[in-house]
């Protein structure tokens, strides 16, 4: 069951589970970064490397808020190339969104526009100017996290489709990220350092940009 894809039915749009292999150690990553390295690994396996082609690059962003200006203080790692070259392939952007960065905004929540016409601040200009940037199939991964307010986890995908989707994007496929190795029947939990009590996976969101956008 280690280091498995498995996929649930009937859900129209898919699950798989990941889990990591018997010697990936599940490390914490530097805040704001969501995923650990195993998942980051199997992340370039199946999104950047296609058999036949030149891989696309990776391009990391770490998000810590969504105040004016976060493209200016965003970290963003991009990958090299195995042969130091350039890739003519358009990039796979994953975006990390650490829980303590989400914000409480609700889907009617008002923002305004920029000059080109698209929504400027907060999840709705992240994902509208991510859509700009990417061609027309390109490919967006957002990993998050839930995170514990007044006692229970509460889950941001909902917000995090919805408002992807008026930006343009499909959402394609849905992985759960398992903090915890396989023991036989069962699974041990290991969740990461400073993660709530009782969380014990992550999310990845499979976006891919369609059309375009004004």
């Amino acid at each position: 069951m280690a280091n498995s894809r498995i996929t649930t039915a009937p859900s129209p749009l898919s699950t798989s589970i990941w889990l990591p292999g018997p010697r990936d150690v599940e490390t914490s990553p530097a805040f704001p970064a969501v995923l650990p390295d195993w998942a980051i690994d199997k992340v370039r396996t199946e999104f950047t490397h296609r058999p036949g082609h030149q891989p696309a690059p990776l391009w990391r962003l770490a998000i810590r808020d969504t105040d004016s200006g976060m493209d200016v203080h965003t970290p963003c790692v991009a990958d090299h190339l195995p042969d130091g070259g350039k890739s003519r392939r358009t990039p796979v952007i994953l975006a990390e969104l650490h829980p303590d960065t989400l914000p409480a905004a609700a889907p009617h929540t008002h923002y305004g526009t920029d000059e080109q016409g698209a929504i400027d601040d907060g999840w709705p200009g992240f994902f509208h100017r991510t859509h700009r940037l990417l061609r027309a199939d390109g490919l967006l991964l957002v990993a998050a996290r839930q995170r514990r307010d007044a006692g229970a986890l509460t889950d941001p995908l909902g917000l995090l489709i919805a408002t992807a989707r008026t930006a343009g994007f499909r959402y394609l496929q849905h992985f759960v990220i398992v903090h915890g190795h396989a023991v036989e029947d069962r699974i041990v939990p290991a969740p990461p350092e400073g993660a709530p009590p009782g969380l014990i996976h992550s999310d990845l969101l499979v976006l891919r940009a369609e059309g375009s956008r004004p």
